[in-house]
């Protein structure tokens, strides 16, 4: 929700991580975002819940991956 919420802002998505105990938006903000960017058009609540961990595992591997850590790679990937 988060990188989401940061994406729809217009934020750079390059220097930010993830907070686990930062607490933003409301629970409809959260469900609108996901609703929105989830890729299809009615959802049932467990499509939602599957984008919603699927992006968390490809957010998680991003954060850990050195291709991504722009201290290493400064503007070399910039938005990679």
């Amino acid at each position: 929700f988060q990188y989401l919420r940061r994406f729809d802002q217009g934020h750079n998505l390059d220097t930010f991580y993830y907070k686990a105990r930062s607490v933003e938006g409301s629970p409809a903000e959260c469900l609108q975002l996901f609703l929105l960017h989830c890729g299809i058009t009615d959802p049932s609540w467990a499509e939602l819940r599957n984008f919603a961990w699927f992006l968390n595992i490809q957010l998680k591997d991003c954060e850990a991956s050195v291709f991504c850590n722009v201290d290493l790679v400064e503007d070399t990937l910039q938005g990679f």
